[in-house]
């Protein structure tokens, strides 16, 4: 008589062991990594609509105004920061003692500035050093204020509290004020503006808080804010490129004779009132159509992004 079988009853189905063993073989870890990956399921259904909403984002922002003329901007310019020296018409640091303040023309564009420099060649070359500064910048204050903020989330306490007393004693003054002051103390250059740009604009966005842990601030939470983060950058970098106009307009950015709008509107204004409009006109025109593009973009990025 078998083991399951009782005299006078009809025998019970044994119970297979092999659900028992699988649970068991769970428990030993190299049962475990062999195996097979989950590709399907929850995981895969979250992984397929998250795909679906990237594709859908991309296809409102190309189908919005806005946009396209944001980035057909911001993409004249990237394209004058890369190879305006190759298709200037003329050395923009070359003047010439016979032809200064002279109007716009067939072979002066935008005119000629005080010193005899064709206007042009140096508006589309001076897109160069805040194409380069102003990104990097921003950049550097993204990911800085992207780990203070969590930092902040993770330890809170005391230091989260000493953190966030530096980060009010910073944004009680004007952002220009505070790199203004950094730059008087460690002199201009293109380096020391990124660095302290990108300082200043790191404790403004600091922001990120509420979760605990390492793995779980950098693998599970900053991939899901990254969104957020990016128009933050895209929206930083227009104040980024205003800042850094207005440190070279006081003198203290991007050092003569390198070309550079807000040193050449600082250079130029003053002889607005003789009636030499270009100077001033054309370099103004050009940090406004950048700073217009990039908030153009940021704005369009956000309204899909954040919804």
């Amino acid at each position: 008589m078998a083991d399951d079988e009782l005299p006078g009853h009809p025998a019970v189905p044994s119970v297979t062991k092999a659900p028992l063993e699988s649970a068991a073989a769970l428990r030993d870890p190299a049962a475990v990594s062999s195996l097979p990956p989950v590709t399907g399921g929850a995981a895969g259904a979250l992984d397929a609509s998250a795909g679906r909403i990237r594709r859908e984002q991309l296809r409102q922002l190309v189908r919005s105004k806005a946009f396209l003329i944001g980035a057909a901007l911001l993409l004249l310019w990237i394209v004058c920061a890369l190879f305006g020296t190759s298709f200037a018409p003329f050395n923009p640091t070359s003047g010439s003692l016979t032809n200064f303040n002279a109007p716009p023309s067939g072979a002066h564009w935008f005119g000629t500035d005080s010193l005899g420099r064709d206007v042009f060649s140096r508006v589309i070359t001076g897109a160069t050093s805040i194409l380069i500064i102003a990104p990097l910048a921003t950049l550097l204050g993204t990911v800085a204020g992207t780990s203070i903020g969590l930092v902040q989330g993770y330890f809170r306490g005391a230091i989260d509290n000493m953190i966030g007393r530096i980060v009010d004693a910073v944004l009680a003054l004007p952002v220009v004020i505070v790199t203004f002051l950094f730059v008087v103390a460690l002199q201009p250059s293109k380096l020391t503006l990124i660095l302290i740009i990108g300082f200043v604009f790191g404790v403004l966005i600091a922001s990120l808080r509420d979760e605990s842990g390492a793995h779980v601030m950098f693998v599970e939470i900053l991939p899901n804010v990254l969104g957020p983060i990016f128009v933050e950058f895209t929206v930083r970098l227009g104040y980024a490129i205003f800042t850094i106009a207005t440190l070279s307009f006081l003198g203290f950015g991007v050092q003569p004779p390198t070309p550079d709008w807000g040193a050449d509107i600082a250079n130029s204004y003053q002889y607005l009132a003789a009636g030499y409009w270009w100077e001033t006109l054309f370099p103004a025109l050009a940090i406004a159509s950048l700073v217009i593009g990039v908030n153009l973009v940021a704005d369009s990025i956000e309204a899909v992004v954040i919804q």
